[in-house]
């Protein structure tokens, strides 16, 4: 993989003297170091966006679905060369990142049949001899940040998105996962989506973002990632009333009720926990489970979260592999730390694991007491939280503590309950028996501090588009 930026229809060296260095983090070593852009290239980028945005606007919603649905095939076609990449740099196993590359080529194809059906509308007039027409018009260059821990599927949605509504990007994916980006740019010019309609610039993430958010040529923004940045972001984007969609940060909260298939949700509560390292935004992290079956869950996740095989994710056998950095390594250790210090169980885990790359232990602590920082701050990582509680209404306060409210779980057979479960968790994705809190056709979106906006659904799509009223009448 040649890393480059890509700005108007070319992959080339950035201007700077400064390099990036990625780093894989199954052996720590490192990639390929290359040249950040400049604000001279992100310039370039912002008025290849904004000259390429005159003509892809005006390209027929037939033309922009039949290109991005050609994204989609050549992503399917070369899902092995993504995944592998996936692997390299972030460490995610090679079955996982497979899957990864399937929803993020599905973000295109869905994209690509909703970019037909933008309608607007037309609202009966007062007056004979005059119309009314709601139009709906894409909001103009996007500028788009995506992290580290989805490297195709959140490019692909935010690209996609844009894309299907007739907007074009300045994307700046992360640095570390730089090359799973680039190839998702490869495959939308082998398509033969005109240059200049998607650019990527990779560089200083402060001074790209001041340079994109001051642009008067940039309508919009779209980000993934930690609140505090976002927050950072949404107030640069207000000074020059530009739009911001940002999907932050969550803590999620799971409630296991006591009518519950014990076994069943163990298996799938510890697949999905210990996915990708537990370096998701949607992870399940604090289990709120009934006391009348805490003391058997307890015993069963445990056992199950020890006997994950962790190792290379080029394995198929690998169940979960290392994380992503020593900064994601370093934090995981501060937070099981204090758990310890403060005198909370670690039932299993609670250690790195040898020298080499950034391993860690799947981890399980019991009933982390509200004080601990665990119990508080995303962990981003493979610790599960177990704590019980006897009445659902303490359950559901619990889930409804923290200011974040991206995505919620609860498993009940009470066809009662679980009503009670999706109305008054406070949550932008509640999934009742289930684990999927995101799909190319859902809306996905936080409340409280987790975001604003959503990405996915028609929801999503019409976060680009702007909305124009046009009255006529037919007398002059």
């Amino acid at each position: 993989m040649k890393y480059t930026q890509f700005i108007a229809g070319e992959f080339r060296p950035g201007k700077s003297n400064k390099l990036i260095q990625g780093v894989n983090p199954t052996t720590g070593e490192a990639l390929e170091a290359f040249p950040y852009a400049t604000a001279t290239d992100v310039e370039e980028a912002i008025q290849a966006a904004t000259g390429a945005f005159k003509s892809w606007r005006k390209t027929s919603a037939l033309e922009r679905s039949s290109l991005l649905r050609r994204v989609a095939a050549l992503m399917t076609e070369r899902t092995e060369t993504f995944a592998e990449q996936i692997s390299l740099e972030l460490g995610k196993p090679i079955g996982e990142a497979r899957k990864e590359v399937v929803t993020a080529s599905e973000m295109f194809e869905w994209s690509a049949e909703e970019a037909r059906r933008l309608y607007g509308r037309t609202i009966p007039a007062r007056t004979a001899g005059t119309t009314q027409t709601v139009m709906l018009e894409p909001i103009g260059p996007v500028a788009a940040f995506s992290g580290w821990n989805a490297p195709a599927i959140t490019p692909a949605r935010k690209i996609s998105g844009a894309l299907a509504a007739g907007c074009t990007v300045v994307l700046k994916p992360s640095e570390e996962t730089a090359g799973v980006a680039l190839l998702i740019a490869q495959s939308i010019q082998d398509a033969g989506i005109p240059a200049g309609v998607v650019n990527m610039v990779f560089g200083d993430p402060i001074e790209i973002a001041d340079l994109l958010c001051a642009s008067p040529n940039i309508a919009m923004l779209t980000f993934t990632g930690a609140t505090s940045v976002g927050k950072e972001l949404g107030t640069k984007a207000a000074k020059t009333l530009k739009r911001a969609t940002l999907e932050l940060g969550g803590h999620a909260p799971v409630i296991v009720c006591a009518d519950v298939d014990i076994d069943r949700v163990v298996k799938s509560a510890v697949a999905t926990k210990y996915r990708n390292s537990g370096q998701f935004c949607v992870c399940p992290t604090r289990f709120l489970v009934d006391e009348a079956i805490f003391p058997e869950f307890c015993e069963k996740f445990v056992n199950a979260a020890a006997a994950l095989k962790v190792g290379d994710p080029l394995d198929p056998s690998t169940q979960m592999g290392p994380l992503k950095n020593q900064r994601r390594l370093d934090s995981i250790e501060r937070l099981v730390d204090d758990a310890s210090a403060r005198g909370f169980k670690i039932a299993t885990g609670g250690q790195r694991i040898g020298t080499t790359g950034f391993y860690y232990q799947p981890t399980v602590i019991l009933r982390p007491g509200i004080e601990s920082d665990v119990a508080n701050i995303e962990p981003f990582g493979p610790v599960a939280l177990l704590s019980s509680f006897k009445h659902l209404d303490e359950a559901i306060s619990e889930a409804n503590r923290l200011p974040f409210g991206l995505a919620a779980y609860a498993f009940t057979n009470h066809l009662g309950t679980a009503h009670r479960l999706a109305n008054e968790i406070e949550s932008g994705s509640v999934c009742i028996n289930e684990w999927q809190a995101s799909l190319p056709e859902t809306p996905f979106g936080g409340h409280k501090d987790s975001g604003l906006g959503s990405e996915g659904g028609i929801e999503g799509l019409r976060e680009f588009i702007r909305v124009k009223c046009v009255r006529q009448n037919a007398a002059t």
